[in-house]
């Protein structure tokens, strides 16, 4: 195959040669029998640079996604100082980017206290969307993106309705609800994973799931979508709303999918995120949500590590403290071969490739504006490919992983999908054994219908 051009129908030989003589292109790529599908897009990554960088950076984050099949990922506003909650946020975040990225990578705008006056600009300076959270985030983050209420997530929608700030742009939430009665965990047992779990129970995500069903209701022009879902017991919810005519989407995470908490060692904080990895029972709720019209439209990674000590993982008095450890995974590279080879654990007919596609590249396309270009191969879209083998096996190890830090809850786990070469946009960005190409990849600002004019005195 031509890595400058592609083509829905099979050519003969005489006509390959001619394009490639007439476009002088420098390279051919035969991949026999595996694979070709459109490239990855994860609408749900924690990328820490500025700040930062040690927890995961633009360089081995987007190395990280083309290893992993991933064309283009979005970066959540959270956890880089600064938060992306300002225009000129937003362009720190840009300037660090361009030059050191393998992938496209797009930006969610941070929803935050304080912040309306930045909504409709964030909106035209290009972000996919905007993102809040329902809870305070660990700490420090906590202290730079603070969680809104109710009354200020209302405040802001109805804000942009009325501003009609690009109406087609998402709020993105992530769906935990404080308890109004605070869960003590037993602090002679921190390095259980249930003392960990019983702190956030699934009431956290029904609470929020109700409260963003009641918003979604009153402003239907408005595209409110639940951030990495881990209650199965929350889906119906979801799915009522709808009826009553809210425009209301979920993803979920592929830790969820494959993970129970049934499974989690003691002193395992390479597991703990947020939500937490529930029980197995609830796990079922979530793969008959991936159905073709269930509540859970998408796959999102909610890829967000940090360095050894942050998580716990060094050695010491703290090692393996679950309740003081950061929460989140390593997951980006890993994501397609976790989900396929969950899904084939239970049967080969629970997921397709086809619904690998809609999960893991149309439908993210669609929340983040990006389906006039991207997610499907065809005449007028980028040349974003994903070659893969579904059947070829691989063990997780650190010397695999291209994160800026190696803690995976998946070390040493068997899994099933290898990817084989990533493209985007025609330019071929890694290649099994070979490794990397250039950082060529751009910085993605969605289109605005907003005009920013400025006016110059003469």
């Amino acid at each position: 195959m031509a890595a400058s051009s592609w083509t829905q129908r099979a050519l003969y030989a005489g006509e390959v040669n001619t394009y490639l003589y007439n476009t002088e292109s420098e390279s051919v790529y035969d991949f026999g029998d595996l694979v070709l599908m459109p490239g990855l897009i994860d609408p749900n990554v924690h990328i820490n640079e500025p700040g930062r960088k040690d927890w995961e950076g633009f360089a081995t984050a987007t190395k990280a996604a083309a290893a992993g099949g991933f064309t283009t990922i979005i970066d959540r506003p959270t956890n880089a100082q600064p938060p992306t909650v300002s225009v000129a946020h937003l362009k720190a975040k840009t300037s660090t980017a361009r030059g050191k990225i393998y992938v496209d990578v797009g930006f969610w705008g941070g929803l935050v206290p304080g912040n309306g006056d930045q909504l409709a600009p964030l909106l035209g300076a290009g972000v996919m969307g905007l993102q809040c959270t329902l809870c305070d985030p660990a700490a420090p983050v906590s202290q730079e993106f603070p969680a809104v209420n109710e009354s200020q997530l209302e405040e802001a929608l109805s804000q942009l309705d009325k501003e009609q700030a690009e109406g087609e742009a998402v709020v993105a939430v992530h769906a935990e609800l404080p308890l109004t009665t605070e869960i003590h965990p037993d602090e002679e047992a921190p390095r259980e994973y249930g003392t960990f779990l019983v702190t956030r129970p699934p009431q956290m995500e029904i609470s929020a799931t109700q409260l963003l069903c009641r918003l979604a209701v009153r402003h239907p022009r408005r595209c409110i979508h639940i951030l990495n879902c881990s209650s199965g017991e929350s889906l119906p919810l979801v799915e009522e709303c709808r009826r009553q005519g809210g425009n209301l989407t979920v993803d979920t995470c592929p830790h969820y999918l494959a993970l129970a908490a049934e499974d989690v060692p003691d002193c395992g904080t390479e597991f703990k995120t947020w939500p937490p990895i529930r029980e197995r029972r609830n796990q079922e709720r979530l793969w008959l949500a991936l159905r073709l019209g269930g509540a859970i439209r998408m796959i999102g990674s909610d890829h967000s590590p940090a360095t050894p000590g942050a998580r716990a993982l060094t050695c010491g008095r703290g090692r393996g403290n679950f309740l003081r450890a950061w929460p989140g995974i390593n997951s980006l590279q890993l994501s397609l071969p976790v989900v396929w080879t969950a899904a084939n654990r239970r049967g080969p007919s629970n997921l397709t490739i086809a619904d690998i596609h809609r999960l893991m590249c149309q439908e993210p396309a669609n929340l983040c504006g990006l389906s006039a270009s991207k997610g499907r191969i065809a005449e007028g879209y980028d040349a974003d490919f994903c070659v893969w083998s579904p059947d070829e096996e691989f063990t997780v190890g650190p010397e695999l992983l291209y994160t800026a830090t190696k803690a995976t809850p998946y070390a040493g786990q068997r899994l099933r999908g290898v990817v084989h070469a990533t493209v985007v946009r025609g330019l071929h960005v890694y290649q099994q054994f070979e490794g990397f190409g250039q950082p060529l990849g751009k910085v993605l600002l969605r289109r605005s219908t907003r005009k920013l004019v400025k006016f110059v005195s003469m």
